[in-house]
């Protein structure tokens, strides 16, 4: 069993039955043809904001890649800084949760 739609067309006036683009003008009126198109344009940004998180490298990392010796030997430095934080941080973590369990 089918549902009959008239639909207005808000550019010319037109109604349209069971239609997503107006016979006349070919506007979009399907209400969930414009959703759907707003889904995919929102996974979209999402995707291509994903994309340039993963291109866009830190100051460390960009500092590896530079030309110039000096700039090298500093990111090096900052990313092993990094690093030995990151490992203290982890055993400290460790260490507290061991406490913690008895």
């Amino acid at each position: 069993m089918s549902v009959t739609r008239n639909i207005k067309c808000p550019n010319c006036g037109v109604f349209n039955t069971n239609k997503e683009y107006c016979k006349n003008c070919n506007t979009l009126i399907s209400h969930e043809k414009k959703r759907d198109l707003k889904e995919e344009a929102y996974k979209e940004a999402l995707i291509k904001e994903a994309k340039e998180k993963l291109n866009k490298p830190n100051l460390a990392e960009r500092l590896k890649k530079h030309p110039f010796f000096l700039y090298r030997v500093i990111g090096w430095i900052l990313y092993s800084a990094f690093l030995v934080v990151s490992a203290i941080g982890a055993l400290l973590a460790w260490f507290i949760a061991m406490v913690a369990a008895g």
